[in-house]
């Protein structure tokens, strides 16, 4: 963003949401970001975001570069274990 952008954030964004899913999806013009939060038995949304392929390869790019200060500062990050494979969602 240029030094002299203001931003302005919506006043129905309350605050932020914890997330420990996430899934990503694509098609040929976009990506779609859905996480949520998982709490077996269930979970919930908390936030979906569509990007155009050119702004969601820069996202990677800053968070990449972001994961990297990360562990020069506090040290390597294991990686999550995977969810165990259980249904969540709507039953009939």
């Amino acid at each position: 963003m240029p030094n002299n952008s203001e931003l302005n954030i919506a006043d129905g964004i309350p605050g932020a949401e914890y997330t420990n899913f996430a899934n990503i999806g694509h098609n040929k013009e976009e990506f779609h970001l859905i996480f949520a939060n998982i709490l077996p038995p269930s979970g919930r949304t908390v936030a979906k975001l569509i990007s155009t392929p050119a702004h969601f390869k820069r996202m990677i790019i800053a968070m990449n570069e972001n994961l990297k200060k990360y562990e020069d500062q506090f040290g390597k990050i294991s990686e999550a274990e995977p969810f165990e494979e259980k249904e969540i969602g709507f039953k009939d």
